[in-house]
């Protein structure tokens, strides 16, 4: 018989725990038991196990080949690490099982805070950053550094900055030609 140590499932639906057994790895997940090893439960924090160490070991011994999900359990339970040890010929002693730490849960990213939210973006690249106004009158541009051809348009008078988000752009705003 090619014999197996796999998970068997029990419990109901949604609600599932599982029996380690030994059984016939030609047969369905579900089929009769030669040995119940133990059981493990996935649902609580941290997983739940309780194998049967010395009859787990006797079967890994006897050419039992577990399931990789069994495997992982017998490691936690401390079989398989008396297995290795029995393969080396190295004396057996009292199987251990490691310390299984419990897991927190995934938290999800908290959304930002709701005024963070509605704060007004910030002004797109294309536009002029806005000086305030100064008591002082501008500079007069020289004579060398004067333009070529005479301004069609008057600059808008710049008003003092605010708090308060900006209005909606002039319509005759320029507009940068593409």
């Amino acid at each position: 018989m090619a014999a197996k140590i796999r998970l068997k499932k029990a419990g109901r639906k949604g609600q599932a725990s599982y029996r380690v057994v030994v059984l016939d790895g030609r047969k369905p997940r579900d089929s009769k038991v030669v040995e119940d090893l133990g059981f493990y439960d996935p649902k609580t924090n941290p997983p739940a196990f309780e194998i049967d160490g010395e009859a787990a070991l006797k079967w890994l011994k006897d050419g039992a080949k577990p399931t990789k999900a069994a495997r992982d359990i017998l490691s936690k339970a401390g079989v398989m690490k008396a297995f290795d040890a029995a393969q080396r010929g190295e004396e057996v002693g009292e199987i251990v099982a490691k310390d299984v730490k419990p897991t927190e849960p995934k938290k999800k990213p908290t959304p930002p805070p709701a005024e963070e939210a509605e704060a007004p973006a910030e002004p797109a690249a294309e536009e002029a950053p806005v000086e305030p106004a100064s008591d002082e009158a501008p500079e007069e541009p020289k004579a060398d550094d004067a333009p070529a051809e005479p301004e069609a348009e008057e600059e808008a008078p710049v008003e003092p900055a605010s708090d308060e988000a900006p209005a909606e752009p002039e319509a005759d705003a320029e507009k940068p030609e593409a």
